[in-house]
């Protein structure tokens, strides 16, 4: 026979566990609810109900953490839910399985890092591992809204103390504060947008919290190497004894690749009878094929290795891996920046520099983007003032041309009797033509 008496603290309390069972005491005001009482010893609350013709038992609370007062507050509100045909249990168990925002990274990986750039790809993948997963990881993808993309960002932009090691070995890193990382923000917003976007395809959510996320202001950095410092960079090239690692920036500078590119050129990428290099979609940032002329002083470069490398190797500059390129040249470069006296320069700043030489041979921003294998043109947008000069030459000459010019003005006087000059009577005036 089934229990049921008004459930108040006391009855809760007092209800003695049953050797060997669980029982349920049913309250008399409203239909279903009731007190589980287990056979440990613990209680808690419960909705028996019917939807489509099944029996279920919903278990929202335990007492004591809550009073019989709140658990029949929600047990009216579960009940008026299943009057209107809703199914409470259900409900949590969509809950439950719904997609969490590590479960979208995960597939996010799967899918969409499989397919880029090995570089671009373990960079979105450290953004995720290291800002956003810490962050979000838990919540339901459902659950992220703008304002929460905003919060993320903004922590972002404000940068972290360098380097993530608790104990630093290097004092100087140990004592360097955190430093703003504003483009650093951009990029995460870029890649939470693709992620949202992807979520949306999926049918995990509705809608893009990231769209239209604020950008922060981004001061592109502009390093040229003058003609002097092009000279002590070659000089110190000349000087070093890793003949490889001087290789791979001399190409650098003469052809305004990037560094990742050089380091995996191959000998057939390379033709030097039409002085021209065929950068294979997998080297290149925009993934396809880049095709572009050289120098005789690159061609020349080439011939070098081929002639320093063991035969059968396919690549310029083999690395110490067998069967692989070389992996990088950081440490060599900051060794050539200390003997160049270029401290702050990068080797990307080489790729800047033979842009800069570029526009002042008098090329065009199309023919500079093709050289440098831009796929947006503004990107190449950033070296247009670079091309003030040709045309601040153009603006004097018009000023030049439109300039009055000075006229003799003789005096009324004899040239045979010289007086002093009277105040407001010059021997000589300028007027205009």
């Amino acid at each position: 026979m089934v229990n049921r008496q008004k459930l108040t603290e006391v009855v809760v309390r007092e209800a003695e566990p049953a050797e060997g069972r669980d029982y349920q005491i049913f309250d008399t005001e409203v239909r279903g609810f009731a007190v589980c009482v287990y056979r440990g010893g613990g209680r808690a609350f419960t909705l028996d109900y019917r939807h489509a013709g099944r029996q279920r038992r919903m278990t929202f609370g335990r007492w004591p953490e809550w009073s019989v007062a709140a658990a029949r507050t929600r047990a009216k509100e579960l009940r008026r839910e299943v009057d209107a045909g809703g199914d409470p249990l259900a409900d949590r168990g969509a809950l439950r399985e719904a997609p969490r925002i590590s479960d979208l990274i995960a597939r996010y990986v799967e899918l969409h890092l499989a397919h880029l750039a090995k570089l671009n790809a373990a960079d979105q993948r450290s953004m995720m591992e290291k800002l956003i997963a810490p962050a979000w990881g838990r919540m339901l993808v459902t659950e992220v809204s703008a304002y929460d993309v905003e919060l993320l960002l903004t922590k972002v932009a404000e940068g972290r103390a360098r380097p993530a090691k608790a104990k630093p070995r290097n004092r100087a890193r140990k004592l360097q504060g955190a430093r703003p990382t504003p483009v650093r923000a951009n990029r995460v917003g870029e890649v939470v947008r693709k992620m949202f976007a992807y979520a949306v395809k999926w049918g995990w959510r509705e809608d893009n919290p990231a769209m239209g996320f604020r950008r922060r202001m981004e001061t592109p950095r502009e390093r040229y190497l003058s003609q002097e410092e092009i000279a002590q960079l070659a000089a110190a090239l000349d000087a070093a004894e890793d003949v490889r690692a001087a290789g791979i920036i001399r190409l650098c500078m003469l052809t305004g690749a990037r560094v990742g590119e050089v380091r995996q050129a191959r000998f057939e990428d390379f033709n030097l009878e039409h002085l021209s290099w065929t950068k294979p979609a997998t080297t290149t940032k925009q993934r396809r094929v880049h095709r572009v002329p050289i120098s005789d002083e690159a061609a020349a470069i080439v011939r070098l290795r081929r002639q320093a490398v063991f035969a059968g190797c396919p690549w310029l500059f083999p690395g110490d891996t067998p069967g692989q390129p070389v992996q990088e040249v950081r440490r060599f470069w900051r060794r050539i920046q200390r003997a160049a006296g270029i401290e702050d320069v990068r080797i990307h700043d080489l790729r800047h520099t033979f842009a800069s030489l570029l526009v002042s041979g008098g090329a065009s921003l199309e023919m500079i983007g093709k050289l440098l294998g831009h796929s947006q043109m503004q990107t190449t947008q950033r070296y247009a003032h670079l091309m003030d000069s040709p045309l601040r030459a153009g603006v004097d000459a018009v000023a030049s041309a439109f300039k009055p010019k000075p006229r003799l003005v003789h005096s009324a006087e004899p040239a045979s009797e010289p007086t002093a000059p009277r105040c407001g009577s010059g021997k000589v005036s300028a007027s205009a033509s």
